[in-house]
């Protein structure tokens, strides 16, 4: 798969505060990338930097195929960013807005109408075209700044906490959005501060922390990071129950007193693992259940210098 974006080494301080100490990033072409992390982590630095903004002090980076040292007007023309907050011109209606990004991307008359109609229309906000932004809701500022983001049509875009401050259904609306775009060919960089979102999401994931990434993978991957991991298992009989118990040795009896607790890292070739145990000793299981830990459960253990976490 083409590399959308490869970082080594991006190092950055401010004073005696070390922000990022030497990370390194791969993100597919195509794919969502999360960058997850406790609030001053780094996360907007890392963005900052990749989009051109700020200069590393240390390391290497290459976005859209261009040296972001050697050429960042080629890596500018290839990507958009959207912050923390909506970068809209409120004394501009919405259809302003995106007139005046098409003029800042050299588009001509025809062609930069063209354009805002399109992400007008595609963003459903053509009615809210007319008016200022400052009749607006939140869900609908931050679609138009997505909206403003894509007159360019980037290859990249970096999405930095796009949802914060949304309701439930402008969150979802957006997610919606960032899957078609991905649909598209589109590499997207996203942080956040909902783990539940970067699991909807991310193809992958990257937790910061104290300046380093504190592990990498797939949300299952991640997922199986941590302890806390069982298959319950729920019978019929109590005979069979014990007869589980004695073949499986390591489990706890659950509440209900008709269901055992096996702790188990969920994969698939240990589930079968476990079923052929039970299959041998001709034991019924009524019910079969997995349970992981979720995001979160990673998050506070990666984030915790207190836990030891094996690396993905």
């Amino acid at each position: 798969m083409t590399i959308a974006i490869a970082a080594e080494g991006l190092r950055k301080s401010y004073g005696d505060k070390v922000v990022l100490d030497g990370i390194d990033l791969t993100v597919q072409a195509g794919t969502i990338f999360s960058l997850l992390g406790p609030n001053g982590a780094g996360k907007t630095t890392t963005v900052q930097i990749l989009s051109t903004l700020i200069c590393a002090d240390g390391g290497t980076a290459r976005v859209a195929g261009h040296d972001l040292r050697q050429a960042p007007e080629a890596v500018r023309t290839e990507i958009g960013v959207t912050g923390q907050f909506a970068a809209i011109d409120r004394l501009l209606t919405g259809e302003e807005n995106l007139l005046l990004m098409a003029d800042l991307h050299h588009l001509d008359r025809v062609s930069g109408r063209r354009r805002a109609a399109e992400l007008l229309e595609r963003f459903d906000l053509v009615e809210a075209g007319k008016q200022l932004p400052g009749t607006y809701s939140g869900g609908m500022r931050r679609r138009l700044d997505l909206a403003m983001t894509l007159v360019g049509s980037p290859r990249v875009i970096f999405l930095d906490e796009p949802t914060t401050g949304l309701d439930p259904r402008s969150r979802q609306t957006m997610w919606q959005i960032i899957r078609e775009l991905v649909d598209t060919g589109v590499t997207i960089f996203l942080t956040t501060q909902y783990l539940e979102e970067a699991d909807q999401l991310a193809n992958r994931i990257a937790v910061l922390h104290n300046g380093k990434l504190a592990a990498e993978g797939t949300p299952d991957e991640l997922k199986r990071l941590v302890p806390g991991g069982h298959v319950r298992l729920r019978f019929t009989e109590e005979h069979e129950l014990i007869a589980a118990s004695r073949v499986l040795g390591d489990v706890v009896r659950g509440e209900d007193g008709l269901s055992l607790r096996v702790p188990s890292d969920c994969r698939v070739r240990s589930l079968r693992a476990l079923l052929d145990r039970l299959d041998d000793a001709g034991i019924e299981v009524e019910e079969l259940s997995v349970h992981t830990p979720d995001l979160n459960d990673v998050f506070f253990a990666l984030t915790d210098s207190r836990q030891e976490v094996p690396s993905a």
